[in-house]
């Protein structure tokens, strides 16, 4: 990487990664939800962050940043990845996800999520899926989940408003005063529904 040479610019960089990795990896997961494509997403994007280090070590907020990278990677790759999956398991060869990762599994253990909740999620659109993980799963304010997708804060109310009422339908609960859908964003706000 010669764009980080210096030895203190790297020793940034390597503190940067090592803060925001798990952090990344769990956003990634809830987007993309393949262990592999989680890995590759969060590679990709401190990629990204690494050739751009010296202008990113300078903002106010480099994590948000690379947060940005990475949701918006995985917005525009959703469909890549979608038709990729369709064809390695209509191929009827080795299931590539047959060969555990055991240091990503690892890593992505501090994600307690239950299976029925994440198989809904999966279901949701990639905009949706994204605006409902960073509203509610990382907790960040409608104005700065838009200006993460470059929208505006009505699409993400609208879109969370319908991404919640999805959500809802599948998992079989009833009006949006729902004491359990009301749970399922309590949970997914503290972090704590659990696998």
């Amino acid at each position: 990487m010669h764009w980080l040479r210096a030895d203190t610019t790297r020793r940034e960089f390597e503190r940067f990664v090592t803060e925001q990795t798990d952090q990344l990896l769990r956003t990634a997961y809830l987007m993309a939800w393949d262990l592999a494509e989680t890995e590759d997403l969060v590679q990709e994007t401190l990629l990204q962050v690494a050739r751009r280090w010296a202008k990113v070590a300078a903002m106010e907020h480099p994590a948000a940043y690379a947060r940005k990278l990475l949701v918006n990677l995985a917005i525009d790759t959703a469909q890549k990845r979608a038709r990729r999956s369709g064809e390695l398991t209509a191929g009827g060869g080795a299931d590539v996800t047959d060969r555990p990762d055991h240091r990503a599994e690892r890593d992505l253990d501090s994600v307690d999520t239950q299976a029925v909740l994440l198989d809904v999620l999966a279901g949701l659109p990639a905009r949706q899926r994204a605006i409902i993980v960073l509203r509610y799963w990382e907790d960040l304010p409608e104005a700065e989940v838009a200006a993460i997708l470059g929208c505006s804060t009505g699409t993400v109310k609208s879109t969370a408003s319908r991404g919640l009422a999805r959500l809802r339908e599948q998992l079989g609960h009833g009006p949006p005063g729902d004491p359990a859908l009301a749970d399922f964003t309590q949970a997914t706000t503290d972090g704590k529904v659990t696998r």
